[in-house]
């Protein structure tokens, strides 16, 4: 990347102007139930209803837009773990450019397949990105295709910051915007347009805590990252130069967040907003769920940058919710091993209102009479004070019952 490459609030409105007949222009939503609960007044920014289901559209549309004629005979190339290949193939087939996208290996199913599904020739390649791009600026070089770099171009950057744009129009005096980084695309087009536009408002960005690559890069450390997040789209090892340039000494400051916070996330959004987030679509509101003090009393515009969860991702998310806040619940009750002594304990649980899910028994693994025998129930339940009313149920019909010794619940602490 040129050092002498930037990008501008020119840049960024031009862009506006060339992809706004292509792209969802998405709603800025303010949300009362969230707001109420992280103590802030919270727009959110559901780029997830574009097209591919996230913000990558509009800068890889910027790119492609001015492409040349022989750029666009010879074709394009990227490498990503996800959204930006969607993005690409997406837009490159509705433009007659043929794609080839390069992905990790260990990319989820659904974007592999809608990436393919879009007409792109797709690569997998490289156990993370950094290696896929390897692999892919080596079939650019051979095959004479243009790069289309998921975040260090300066188009591609210029494309992304008009979501800042979208948002300052929408919805006035924004205090601070929460923008999810990876390699910075994002964030640094949003940086440029909000601070020429509102010079004071606050730019704050979030990591995973295993991927904090752009806190290291920015503070001149070495980067040293994790293996795999469950944000696998800002789980980048090496943040872009150019916005590195365009964030150092501007950005107010990031925030990183855990695999469980952005799970919840990931479930708030579900259930309240009724809208499904990735991992890094949720990544900014597990934030402001971790650090409420930053941002209470605040306007703050949030960008939930995507919404490409794999299925099987977001059931066990959902079914690890469910256990986490006590709505499914693991039960270890020794009964009388004889005839009727299981048809008791299911007819108390009924009367308890609590949903049989599973149930199974065993004799050989516990310490109980030779004469008991534990049965171990899976439950469906109101929640953690109705979980209290079942245990305290059982033990005033004589039943010893437990919650397994592994599983944090909060009845068990107090």
């Amino acid at each position: 990347m040129s050092a002498t490459q930037t990008v501008t609030l020119d840049d960024i409105q031009r862009a506006a102007e060339r992809t706004r007949e292509h792209l969802v222009h998405t709603p800025c939503l303010y949300s009362a139930i969230l707001s109420q609960l992280t103590g802030c007044e919270l727009y959110i920014k559901f780029e997830n209803h574009q097209f591919t289901a996230s913000f990558k559209e509009r800068g890889a549309l910027n790119h492609l837009l001015q492409l040349d004629d022989a750029q666009r005979r010879r074709g394009v190339i990227a490498m990503s773990a996800g959204n930006h290949a969607q993005a690409v193939a997406y837009h490159a087939a509705r433009l007659g450019i043929h794609a080839t996208i390069v992905m990790p290996r260990n990319t989820p199913n659904t974007k592999v397949r809608n990436t393919r599904n879009h007409g792109a020739e797709v690569h997998l390649e490289g156990n993370s990105l950094d290696e896929s791009a390897r692999y892919a600026h080596r079939l650019a070089a051979e095959h004479h295709l243009t790069f289309v770099h998921p975040y260090d171009d300066p188009h591609v950057v210029a494309g992304q910051g008009t979501v800042a744009l979208e948002m300052l129009e929408a919805i006035d005096d924004l205090d601070c915007l929460v923008i999810p980084i990876g390699g910075g695309g994002l964030s640094a087009g949003c940086l440029v347009a909000a601070k020429a536009l509102c010079p004071d408002i606050d730019i704050i960005g979030v990591e995973s805590r295993r991927f904090p690559s752009m806190s290291q890069a920015l503070a001149g450390e070495p980067i040293v990252c994790g293996r795999t997040t469950i944000a696998e789209g800002i789980a980048v090892g090496q943040p872009g130069t150019l916005p590195q340039a365009l964030l150092r000494g501007r950005l107010s400051e990031i925030l990183l967040v855990g695999e469980l916070e952005i799970e919840n996330a990931i479930l708030q959004l579900l259930e309240i907003e009724k809208t499904v987030a990735e991992g890094a679509g949720a990544a900014g509101l597990a934030a402001i769920l971790e650090y409420p003090e930053r941002f209470r009393g605040r306007r703050v515009g949030l960008v939930l940058c995507g919404g490409n969860l794999d299925m099987q991702a977001l059931s066990s998310v959902i079914q690890r919710g469910l256990v986490r806040s006590e709505r499914i619940v693991r039960v270890r009750v020794g009964i009388p091993d004889v005839p009727g002594g299981l048809a008791d304990l299911t007819r108390l649980l009924s009367e308890l209102r609590a949903n049989v899910i599973q149930i199974s028994h065993q004799r050989a693994f516990t310490d109980l009479s030779l004469r008991s025998t534990e049965i171990e129930a899976t439950l469906e339940t109101l929640g953690s004070e109705h979980v209290r009313e079942i245990i305290d149920g059982l033990r005033q019909e004589g039943y010893d019952a437990v919650l397994p010794a592994n599983e944090i619940h909060p009845l068990e602490r107090r």
